[in-house]
Parts: C-alpha cells; structure tokens; sequence
C-alpha cells in the first residue's frame, strides 16, 4: 500500500542536501516534490498545501543537530504531519452497550457485508465477544446468502428474515433475537446506498433512529480516491457516523482517500481492510501508517501479529527441545503454519524496516510454504523425529513422494540446519549480534 507515494517521498528528501540550519531556500524545491507526490497520490490540492505549509512553518529557522542532517529532519517532521493529517491517535471502537449495535452504511461494492465478517471475526477472536451479523440488505441478490457465506467463514451467526422487506423491523427483531441467545455484539449489514437517493438515505437514518447503534461505521474503497472523501461527506451529513473504515487497501491504491478523509469529515479512520481473507483487518494507527508510507516498517504491528499467533505453553516445550537439541520437523512445521496465520508473507516482511523497498518487484506465491510443507508430509513419522535418519536414498523417496527433487529437499534440510542452530543460539540467551553475523556468513556462503 502506498508504494508510489513512499517512492516520490523517498526522493523528495533527496533533494534537501547539506547541513546546519533550514531555510526558505534550500527546502524550496522538497517541499514542492512533497505536494506534488501528495496531489499525484490523490490528496485533495488545500489539503496538500495546507500540508507543505505547516511542515514549511515547523521548519524554518530549526537548527538542525550536529547528528541530524536536514533531510533526516525533513523527515520527522513529514512523519509526525502525516499522522496528524491522518488523525494523530488511534480511536477505538466503541462496543460497550448490552448488546453493542454496530450498524454499517457505505455505497454499494464497497465491501460491507465481507467487512462485517471480518469484524466479527476479530470481535470474536481478540475481545472473546460473541457477535451477531444481521442481514438487512433486502435489495441485492444473494446479499442475504453471501452474509451467511461469510458468518459460516467465521463461526459467527447470521440473523435472517426471508421475505421481510422492512430492514428497521428486521434490525429491531434481530436485537430481541440477541439478547434472548446471549449475543453480546449486534452487527447489522445494510443496503448499499447512493448520497443522491432520497429514498435510501432516508431509510438508514430511519434505521439509526430505530436501534440506536453504539457505533456507525462508515464502509468506503480506498481506490475510489476522492470520489471516498466526497462520499464520505455526504453520508456524514446525513448520519453522523463515528468512524471510517477504508477497504481494498492492499489494492492499487494512491492513498488520497487515508490521506484526506479526516481533515474533510472530522471523523477518525478506525479499520483498514488489506486484503479478501477474514482475518486481513488492521485497526488503524496513524502513527504507524506514517511509518509505512514514509518506508520506516512497523515493527510494533508486526511483534502484535506474532503476539496473536503466541502460545506460551508451545514456546516453553520449544525451548526446553531446543536446549536438549531436541528440535525436529515437526516443530518446524509448526512454526510454519504460525507465521502463515500471520497473514500474507509479503505483507507481514514489508512490516520489517526497508524490508518494504526490497521486496517491491518480488512476487510470492500464494502459499509460498507448500513445497516444504509437501516435502516434510512426505517424510515417516520416524524421519520427522529424527532428522539424522534422512540419507540419500530416503531424501529420493521424499522428493518423489513431494513432486520436488532432490536438491529442493537438500536445500530444505540445510534450511532445518540454519534454523535449528540459530533458534538454539536465542533460547540459551547467546549474543545477538553474534547470531547476526553467523546468519551473514551462511548467506556468503551460499
């Protein structure tokens, strides 16, 4: 995300050269690239002058630290106005009502009814909560099956009314439905609507006045741009809704609508959907998207995203195995499908700082994991608990029972080597930089 905006970005500080004090001159030609990459990524032109200025008045006349050089500056001060731009602080959704209504609103296509499952999904998993979506759609085809679609995804169940037409009703129903089954979360997926039909705007404000949601959720496509921004006043104007939720944010987008939104609504970006999976939802920080847009990594997202997949118990076994060299394929396997909870692997290494540039125009396979996955499930039980059984003739069996060959297998092996000595190195609390520089050698050596 945001990858032509952190590349201009990346360049305009570029152009800021030498030391000592900033002034009117030498930033002159920076912060015009700045706006320029602002307004090409689809942020609004007041928003992105008003954007040039602040960090223009915020720089003049600074003496930069002996240590610091303009640029390095430069870019503090881009960061810390584009979390500002996007909000500042993170604002949380508000899920304190017995039950919690959650009504969602937005235009057509705009991924709704997928995000609600996704929310519920995380409401479920990480808040120990259990939800309910709603079906209130009652207008496009297959609305009402695609919910269900989507509750069966997650485990979650799915109030329906077949042949009601009257959402308010339905919504009510749904309500005395929750409380009676001990639902303590109601989230209710509505129609897609445009701000220029009467009709249907005046049915969702119907619909807020009828259950009194706790929370209004505003749905909108990043790649709509500006078109998102201007949606999104509308539909403020007429709702009143609490936060924003910004879809398709993996896609090819410029960034204008995260950039803009706030400063146009006043209302905060509270998710971010990044992907079509039910667990690609990020609730949204400004500071840390400010990290990523400027190429700094989030490294507090991603120990979050390993946080989730943590079990304390299964670490403590591992280590006890590592100390005894104990370690075999199954535990690697394990650690596998770990980090595949994590998400999309590109998308987990861009977390890492610089790791986002280096892996601009390489492609992952979707399942990137399911050649060794193939070759370990190949092995007998036996050779997964003990590696040092795996001679030649066995490594040719496990290659043709995979569809691999021999040297994938052999290069899987000396993988498992790798692993198991630096995993060792970190449960007996060695030097880190030590295990650093052994990884570097085994990379010169390959």
């Amino acid at each position: 995300m945001f990858e032509n905006l952190s590349e201009k970005l990346e360049r305009s500080f570029k152009l800021l050269k030498g030391q000592g004090r900033i002034t009117e001159i030498n930033i002159a030609e920076t912060l015009k690239d700045i706006r320029k990459a602002l307004l090409d990524a689809d942020v609004n032109y007041k928003i992105a002058k008003t954007f040039t200025d602040t960090v223009k008045d915020k720089a003049l006349g600074m003496n930069v630290l002996t240590a610091v050089k303009p640029g390095q500056l430069m870019v503090k001060l881009v960061h810390d106005e584009l979390a500002s731009l996007m909000g500042g602080k993170f604002s949380d959704i508000n899920i304190k009502g017995s039950p919690a209504i959650i009504l969602m609103s937005g235009l057509q296509g705009s991924g709704k009814t997928t995000f609600s499952g996704k929310l519920a999904n995380m409401l479920k998993h990480k808040k120990g909560r259990h939800p309910l979506l709603v079906a209130g759609d009652v207008y496009r085809p297959a609305a009402i099956e695609q919910l269900r679609v989507v509750g069966g995804q997650v485990g979650v169940p799915v109030y329906t009314e077949e042949g009601n037409m009257n959402p308010m009703m339905i919504a009510r129903n749904a309500i005395k439905h929750a409380k009676a089954q001990g639902n303590d979360i109601v989230i209710i997926d509505t129609a897609g609507r445009l701000a220029i039909d009467e009709q249907m705007m005046k049915e969702i404000a119907a619909i807020k006045a009828e259950v009194q949601p706790h929370e209004i959720l505003f749905v909108v496509d990043a790649m709509t741009g500006q078109d998102a921004v201007n949606t999104a006043r509308e539909f403020n104007e007429r709702l009143d809704f609490d936060g924003v939720v910004l879809t398709k944010l993996d896609g090819d987008t410029r960034g204008g609508a995260a950039l803009s939104i706030r400063s146009v609504v006043d209302k905060p970006i509270k998710f971010v959907g990044t992907g079509e999976k039910m667990e690609a939802i990020e609730v949204f920080h400004p500071d840390r998207m400010a990290d990523r847009i400027l190429g700094m990594g989030d490294i507090v997202s991603l120990v979050e995203k390993a946080q989730e997949q943590f079990d304390e118990e299964e670490a403590r076994r591992l280590q006890q195995k590592l100390a005894k060299d104990q370690f075999n394929f199954n535990d690697f396997l394990k650690q596998i499908q770990q980090i595949k909870k994590m998400g999309n692997l590109k998308d987990v290494a861009s977390l890492i700082p610089g790791m986002g540039k280096a892996l601009k125009n390489i492609d992952f396979e979707d399942d990137a994991f399911k050649h060794i996955e193939a070759i370990i499930h190949s092995m007998t039980p036996q050779e997964r608990e003990n590696p040092s059984l795996l001679n030649g003739s066995r490594r040719k069996r496990i290659a043709e029972g995979s569809g691999t060959n021999i040297q994938e297998v052999n290069r899987l092996l000396k993988q498992f080597t790798e692993t198991s000595k630096m995993m060792k190195m970190v449960a007996q609390g060695k030097n880190v930089q030590r295990m650093m520089a052994g990884m570097q050698a085994q990379r010169g050596r390959r």
